[in-house]
């Protein structure tokens, strides 16, 4: 039979059965008093504002025929990967703050990996096919309805979504079938890496797929990313200034959104391999937060105050 025992998180009592811990405990949260109830509620108002922002635009794009174009259909898919981030975080994040235990059931934990790791796969292979259909409209005006079909259109959205998917499956099983020996997280919310680090059974498999998945995931969309930018940026300098102007207006918002999410992935990435003890707390949860609060909130402000099209309905509907 199991053995039942107890362990202690932080001066907290967790129940756990067997080597199998039914909590989690992430202990990078600290105690702020009353001022709790104003943190909740300036996240819940981030929260919706981050869903009608995008929420909005997505209903334009879809309620719009004149925006039924490849370049609007992947900001709409976008914008709903936006959403899906943003809900693996928050009803997690604002729950845990009114919670004076900061303890999260596993299977609970793993579904926020999944959600967390997921959203960050399709965002990068978004931004990849985006980049790419800029591409053919910059450097191949001609032939750009002819290489970029309604079919093409359709299959690239479904293998951003559907292929990250997957890949996550996997990522998120290797995980859990680790035997753990501990069950303490610091962080505000659950990554995979985080289990990892728990593990006192072999991780060889786990960290080699981890970088093929790494490599696949971000890598490859981002080495594809520059490509196509190098290839813009040479029709720019040789072609007219009307050229320019385009690649100017199409260009700069999707820069700045890949900019955005590579820095909070960036940071997030160095934080769980290196110790940041010497980076103030409240800085280190600030930066571990950006990428799944600052893309969600911005992207959707960004592209509808530059795309013309969009921009124009929304005052249209507002107005």
């Amino acid at each position: 039979a199991e053995a039942e025992f107890q362990i202690s998180c932080e001066g907290l009592i967790i129940l756990s059965f067997g080597q199998c811990y039914k909590l989690c405990c992430v202990i990078a949260y600290f105690d702020t008093g009353p001022f709790k109830y104003i943190y909740f509620t300036i996240l819940t108002l981030l929260y919706i504002l981050i869903n009608c922002a995008n929420v909005l635009l997505i209903v334009i794009i879809c309620m719009n025929r004149g925006l039924h174009e490849p370049m609007y259909l992947f900001l709409c898919s976008l914008f709903v990967n936006e959403l899906y981030g943003s809900t693996g975080l928050f009803p997690f994040l604002l729950l845990q703050i009114l919670s004076d235990i900061h303890t999260v059931p596993v299977p609970f934990c793993f579904l926020q990996i999944y959600c967390v790791h997921s959203y960050v796969s399709v965002q990068f292979l978004n931004l990849a096919i985006m980049s790419y259909d800029r591409y053919l409209a910059i450097c191949y005006p001609l032939q750009y309805n002819t290489r970029m079909t309604s079919k093409k259109v359709a299959m690239f959205i479904v293998v951003t979504w559907l292929f990250p998917f997957l890949a996550v499956v996997v990522l998120v099983s290797l995980s859990f079938s680790l035997q753990l020996c501990g069950n303490i997280i610091d962080k505000v919310f659950c990554m995979n890496y985080s289990i990892v680090k728990l593990a006192c059974s072999d991780t060889s498999v786990n960290n080699i797929y981890g970088l093929i998945y790494t490599v696949i995931i971000i890598i490859i969309p981002l080495i594809l990313i520059l490509y196509t930018y190098m290839k813009i940026l040479k029709v720019c300098f040789s072609g007219s200034k009307q050229t320019r102007q385009k690649a100017v207006s199409t260009c700069t918002p999707h820069l700045v959104s890949l900019i955005n999410v590579s820095f909070g992935v960036c940071f997030e990435v160095l934080q769980s391999r290196f110790n940041m003890n010497s980076v103030p707390n409240m800085l280190r949860i600030f930066l571990s937060l950006y990428f799944l609060t600052s893309p969600p909130l911005f992207n959707p402000v960004l592209y509808g105050l530059k795309m013309s099209k969009i921009r124009k309905i929304y005052v249209r509907y507002v107005l």
